[in-house]
């Protein structure tokens, strides 16, 4: 019997009867090169800079990506991420030791810069030694030298070329680029994936990951045709088994048809959501002139908490992307990261 090691061993120094062993080294050389081959065209900037197997960041989404979720993604060969934005300080910390105990991976936590408390959050990250932080909503000059300094891969998420050149100047590894298409908090250019990918891969000499859109195969692949390493999946994810949105938010989510979701509250900080009882609130608002203090009241009831974690599909504010329409069943987090790349290659191929 041979193992592998030692068959190849055998084929590098000519010590295996040829004549008698043909289809064997066939089989054995055609094997290799496919694996070889494979881990080839994945190696990316972005698999390089995470260490990790798959080119697919998974968001860190408000109320979705706690440690069950992160943990699962980094298992499947992606790089998980522990949304710190709807959580405490003790909280975020809680996540990241639980993380660390579901996975010998990779894992990041994604960091709303403007949000309350922040100096409590980032120094959880340094407790806990966090190696990745994916920065958003705010100045990433602010603490990318602070987590730099303290060995960490810094990400910022960004909607435009101009922000994209900001970030690469503040100091980060990478940028996320998420175009409009992408559910929740947005950016206000309104430009669609399409067109922000290859202009900001142009600008910057830094690794682009691609977001917004994203739930497929076929999309990342075209993701990458536009210039991206790697790309950011949310709304995938965010109705996966291990995602801890409500569960009857997921299944409006996989229910959703083409149109459901829109842009609002463009006076605040755009967000995509799914239309109901609150966007109409929402929508009224707007069309009678409200002012950014009367926006903030209506939001002031915890309406993502309440739509998204707890389940209520009127009075909650539904975040999700246009590529809710794709989603069709909830799939655990391992399935999604490997239809992902099943799709990938399969459609890579018939080009």
């Amino acid at each position: 019997m041979y193992n592998s090691q030692n068959l190849i061993g055998l084929i590098l120094y000519g010590h295996l009867n040829i004549a008698n062993h043909y289809s064997l080294v066939c089989s054995v050389c055609y094997l290799y090169f496919v694996i070889w081959n494979f881990t080839r065209l994945m190696q990316t900037t972005i698999t390089q800079l995470f260490n990790i197997q798959h080119p697919i960041i998974q968001a860190g989404m408000v109320w979705c990506s706690g440690w069950r979720l992160a943990a699962a993604v980094s298992n499947a060969g992606g790089l998980g991420l522990i949304g710190a934005g709807s959580m405490s300080a003790d909280l975020l910390r809680e996540h990241i030791q639980k993380c660390k105990a579901a996975t010998d991976k990779p894992f990041g936590v994604n960091l709303p810069l403007l949000y309350a408390h922040i100096d409590q959050h980032i120094q959880v990250l340094l407790d806990e030694q966090v190696k990745i932080v994916f920065t958003s909503a705010g100045n990433p000059a602010t603490y990318t030298s602070k987590f730099k300094a303290a060995g960490m891969v810094v990400i910022h998420v960004v909607s435009s070329t101009k922000f994209a050149l900001k970030a690469q100047q503040a100091g980060v590894d990478a940028v996320v680029a998420e175009g409009f298409e992408a559910g929740g908090h947005n950016g206000r250019e309104e430009t669609t994936t399409m067109c922000l990918i290859p202009a900001v891969a142009a600008a910057v000499n830094i690794p682009v990951i691609a977001a917004g859109g994203i739930g497929s195969g076929r999309a990342m692949l075209a993701a990458f045709a536009l210039g991206a390493s790697g790309v950011q999946v949310g709304s995938a994810f965010a109705v996966s088994a291990e995602s801890s949105a409500h569960e009857l938010f997921k299944k409006r989510v996989i229910e959703t048809t083409e149109g459901e979701t829109i842009l609002t509250l463009k006076k605040l900080t755009p967000v995509r959501l799914i239309k109901n009882t609150f966007y109409e609130q929402v929508q009224q608002a707007e069309t009678t002139c409200a002012s950014a203090d009367e926006l903030k009241t209506i939001l002031s009831k915890g309406r993502s908490k309440k739509g998204i974690f707890e389940g209520d599909l009127n009075e909650g504010e539904l975040e999700i992307g246009q590529v809710s329409a794709q989603l069709k069943s909830i799939r655990s987090a391992a399935e999604i990261v490997q239809e992902i790349m099943s799709e990938f290659e399969a459609v890579k191929k018939s080009l």
